[in-house]
């Protein structure tokens, strides 16, 4: 490979990893527990509601809990992820279709239709 592609390929991985070392831990929060780097705006709404109304109990319980916030997010970025795909795939996969309809010509389009 040349010289430029090791430096690019070196640039991406500290540009990938060098946050993970930048970003500074979050302070405990008042029940002493360690803040959560990676935590999502699902712990900010429950604390509102647990302000608003303090007795209220949510209809329906999680049928898995991951283990903490990394991993919860870990699982949103793999869905999406997968989603994606799948969408990727799809348009392709239509563009493919049409220029290979159009490549064979009028006969090609009556006996697709």
């Amino acid at each position: 490979m040349k010289r430029t592609n090791w430096f690019l390929i070196a640039a991406v991985l500290l540009l990938t990893v060098a946050p993970l070392w930048l970003v500074p831990r979050p302070a405990a929060g008042p029940d002493g527990q360690p803040g959560e780097i990676f935590a999502g705006a699902d712990s900010v709404a429950q604390k509102a509601i647990e302000e608003i109304a303090p007795g209220y109990q949510p209809w329906f319980a999680p049928l898995l809990e991951p283990a903490s916030g990394e991993i919860a997010s870990l699982l949103f970025a793999l869905q999406a992820a997968i989603g994606a795909g799948i969408i990727g795939y799809w348009l392709g996969a239509s563009v493919t279709r049409e220029k290979m309809r159009r490549a064979a010509g009028p006969e090609g389009r009556d006996r697709a239709d």
